[in-house]
């Protein structure tokens, strides 16, 4: 069995869909992610850092 990925997601993205793809490696839903995500960027902006940088690191979902 192959090792599992973490990719940004094409099919469930708003924007980057850095959220989606963590929710797709965590078995998560998505929407708890991206609320998470939220809190963390009204708690000093280290959620919108944070996002960037998944952003930019997690490469994108192949062949989808």
């Amino acid at each position: 069995m192959e090792p599992k990925r973490l990719f940004r997601s094409k099919r469930d993205r708003i924007i980057g869909g850095v959220c989606g793809g963590l929710g797709n490696y965590f078995n998560v839903d998505p929407v708890i992610i991206r609320v998470v995500t939220a809190a963390l960027f009204f708690a000093g902006f280290i959620g919108l850092l944070g996002y960037i940088l998944a952003w930019i690191i997690v490469p994108e979902e192949p062949g989808v």
